[in-house]
């Protein structure tokens, strides 16, 4: 469970990174996937370990990614222009 937790949060500080040195943009597919699978590991432990805190930042984060991957595939950017 720790392993699958400093996974997630990996996942998630990689792509915060790149995004804040402008290596990436907030629609590249490689940020969007690390976040929507970092996230979604995290919520999952957050779900199993019955915090509800860190489920609710999780799940909402997850979501969130999940919606703007699915704009982005559709339309070619993560935010409706």
């Amino acid at each position: 469970m720790e392993v699958a937790q400093v996974i997630g949060a990996v996942f998630i500080l990689v792509a915060f990174a790149a995004l804040q040195l402008r290596r990436w943009r907030a629609d590249d597919l490689p940020y969007l996937l690390l976040n929507v699978v970092g996230a979604g590991v995290l919520a999952v432990v957050a779900a199993l370990g019955g915090d509800p805190g860190f489920l609710l930042l999780e799940g909402v984060w997850t979501i969130v990614s999940v919606w703007s991957l699915v704009q982005r595939l559709r339309t070619g950017t993560a935010v409706p222009r």
